[in-house]
């Protein structure tokens, strides 16, 4: 599997580096298409044994193969290393979240009682019924916090990975425990939006497993980079006709 699925990858990436036009791909401010060295197999081993729960196998193999991190979707795929206080970490605007004791739990399929976020939206505070500024914000503040408690709450991600952000706090998870083992779940719920199964392809697509989220961004990053350097001649060839 580890050939078929990761043979020439991380070179395809790394090749990016100084394709005609990289910087057109989003996200390559971020991550410049750089990738970590690869996990060793005593590393991979000692991660697996640390989180108490084997990696679903195209991400063990991709941290085998192609690197332990760095050029990926959007921003990029955050690095999983070695803490400096023992353990395992992963390192990312929102690699944090992961909380790798509760790995091994069942991830859920579904978050907070619809009708419980309802009824919170509907004592979401009015600025209106407030005499002041000030006992308007202590009251938003007061709701915000209820809010981010439901919303926000540990237990929404237990047995996934946070593996990325796309910007604006929205992320991608991992998910490595429970029914949906495997697949990528979107994070939007800085949006008030409860977290989903991410989808490729038009319309309602295929579910997205890590094997074919991260293949389906650098077969898209290359037809930019191919497109790029395509215009770019084309300019070239017109300014030269226009000269000559």
């Amino acid at each position: 599997m580890t050939e078929q699925t990761w043979a020439g990858i991380r070179e395809r990436v790394l090749r990016l580096c100084s394709a005609p036009g990289a910087e057109q791909v989003f996200g390559y401010h971020g991550h410049g298409f750089a990738l970590a060295d690869p996990l060793t197999a005593d590393e991979l081993a000692d991660l697996e044994r640390w989180l108490g729960v084997r990696l679903p196998d195209a991400y063990r193999e991709f941290l085998r193969e192609v690197g332990a991190g760095g050029a990926g979707p959007s921003y990029g795929v955050f690095p999983v290393r070695r803490a400096a206080g023992g353990g395992w970490e992963w390192v990312g605007d929102g690699g944090s979240m992961t909380t790798p004791a509760r790995l091994p739990e069942p991830f859920p399929q579904a978050g907070p009682d619809a009708e419980l976020l309802d009824a919170l939206e509907a004592e979401r505070p009015d600025e209106a019924d407030f005499e002041s500024a000030e006992e308007y914000e202590e009251a938003e503040e007061a709701w915000w916090d209820r809010w981010e408690t439901l919303m926000w709450s540990e237990d929404r991600t237990v047995g996934a990975i946070c593996l990325c952000h796309i910007g604006c706090a929205e992320r991608r998870w991992l998910v490595v425990s429970g029914p949906e083992r495997g697949r990528i779940w979107a994070d939007a719920r800085c949006d008030g939006v409860d977290m989903q199964p991410l989808r490729l392809g038009p319309d309602d697509g295929t579910p997205a497993t890590f094997r074919s989220w991260y293949l389906e961004w650098l077969e898209r990053a290359e037809r930019t980079t191919t497109d790029a350097a395509r215009t770019a001649e084309g300019a070239t060839a017109d300014g030269a006709a226009l000269a000559g």
